[in-house]
């Protein structure tokens, strides 16, 4: 994608005097990216309005990366942007000092220029509009350009500094994530595990997550696997519901949670199912958010019910089991194994490089929903091996979470058979898919023992 977007200077000087015209931004920490090389860069952001700086594509180039721009296909010849295993030990050569030595210089380069101008640190700059000029255009469109407005110095009507002094403190105090800890610390010390109760509702975000920090900090993200701790929770979780979650914690929720559930999981297990005798059809109704699953590397998550848009987007190592899912699901995949019971939105699999995906077509329209310019749809109704994969991720679905939807399945399953669809990037080799490693590594040693 190119030529996309805004230059940065525009959004980060609205933002900076908007922030300020509002009394606001001695509140707020100010970040700005989108393609900062130099330390002339950092300065000129820092005039601007901004006093933390986000560098993305500069120090993958430092590490190696030669920006060739095929990064969504999987075969990066560098090794940097990719699963292949192979790729990586070939051809991977870099080393955390390269980004060190990258940082260094720029920081040098930041020094200078700051010595230049006669200022002692960087929040002295900030706001300081009148170190900077507009040169003049080189062509006539480019003379048309009025800038006054992005070099236009804000003041602040009470007066507060043009920078962050003032720490925002979170209306969330994490009252049950703290809870919880304090109720599971005899567990966790003695690695014994156990079940534990608690209620949730939705103001309680990011839950389970203290837990699986003490965890991996003690133990590593699968230290507790053989023992693990079970939360039994009842009511509406709030947004980001087992982020992060280590192995040894398995979170069984009866209820529905909001966005973001099991972002970046490394472990564990994720359970959510409805209220016993609840009238609506669990196959018809939203149990989870969106973009649940964001970048999980590995553990497992049954929902019975459909989950939002983006579901499992950057997934590389966590195999699900849902019952329906809405736009751009799997997107940008490189691992793991997703199995819907349901319909889906459009675009899926976008950009999809590894893993794969079950996906019942229910309503004979998921040909056109898929993004074949990344992956293809095969009919599971000759690949009778695949078949039984799927049966006993159904089976497994079924015995976690109860659902009716897929015990209808398992009882007539050579009848739903013919609505399933594997999908799978292009490049991988249908022979070999269920071979692949489909979980993280520590998740398949923890297995083998």
């Amino acid at each position: 994608m190119k030529y996309a977007g805004c230059p940065w200077e525009l959004g980060l000087a609205e933002t900076q005097q908007a922030l300020v015209a509002n009394n606001l931004r001695h509140k707020i920490r100010l970040q700005v990216d989108g393609g900062l090389k130099t330390g002339l860069d950092v300065v000129k952001a820092a005039i601007l309005g901004a006093e933390s700086f986000g560098f993305g594509t500069a120090p993958m180039v430092a590490m190696g990366c030669k920006f060739l721009r095929i990064c969504h296909l999987n075969n990066c010849a560098t090794g940097v942007a990719t699963q292949d295993e192979t790729l990586r030990k070939e051809y991977f050569k870099g080393l955390p000092e390269m980004v060190v030595n990258y940082f260094t210089g720029l920081a040098d380069e930041v020094r200078e220029l700051l010595a230049e101008l006669g200022v002692e640190k960087l929040t002295d700059l900030i706001g300081r509009t009148d170190l900077l000029e507009a040169v003049e255009g080189m062509t006539a469109k480019q003379s048309k350009l009025d800038l006054s407005n992005i070099l236009e110095a804000p003041v602040s009507p009470l007066s507060h500094p043009l920078y962050w002094t003032e720490p925002n403190q979170p209306f969330d105090k994490a009252e049950l994530n703290q809870k919880i800890v304090e109720e599971t610390e005899t567990a966790v010390e003695n690695r014994s595990g156990g079940s534990f109760y608690f209620d949730v509702r939705n103001t309680d975000r990011s839950v389970g997550a203290r837990l699986s920090g003490s965890v991996a900090k003690r133990y590593g993200n699968q230290g507790m696997a053989t023992s693990p701790i079970k939360l039994y929770l009842d009511g509406t979780a709030g947004q980001s519901l087992g982020v992060w979650n280590a192995g040894g914690v398995e979170i069984y929720l009866t209820g529905d949670a909001n966005d973001y559930v099991g972002k970046g999981m490394a472990g564990g297990k994720l359970v959510i199912k409805p209220h016993v005798g609840t009238t609506f059809t669990c196959n018809d109704a939203t149990i989870v958010g969106n973009t649940c699953l964001y970048g999980a590397t590995g553990g497992k998550l049954y929902a019975a019910g459909t989950a939002g848009e983006r579901f499992g987007v950057r997934n590389s190592g966590t195999i699900a089991v849902i019952e329906g899912a809405g736009d751009n699901a799997c997107e940008y995949m490189t691992g793991g194994i997703v199995a819907i019971l349901g319909s889906t939105g459009v675009n899926f699999g976008a950009g999809m490089t590894g893993g794969f995906a079950y996906v019942m077509d229910s309503n004979d329209d998921f040909e056109g929903r898929v993004n074949t310019e990344s992956v293809e749809a095969i009919s599971l109704s000759d690949l009778y091996i695949h078949q039984e994969h799927l049966r006993g991720l159904i089976a497994e679905h079924l015995e976690e979470t109860g659902s009716v939807h897929a015990e209808n399945i398992l009882a007539n399953f050579d009848e739903w058979i013919p609505k399933f669809y594997l999908v799978k990037p292009k490049a991988a080799d249908l022979r070999t898919l269920l071979g692949h490693q489909s979980r993280s590594a520590a998740e398949l040693r923890v297995q083998a023992q």
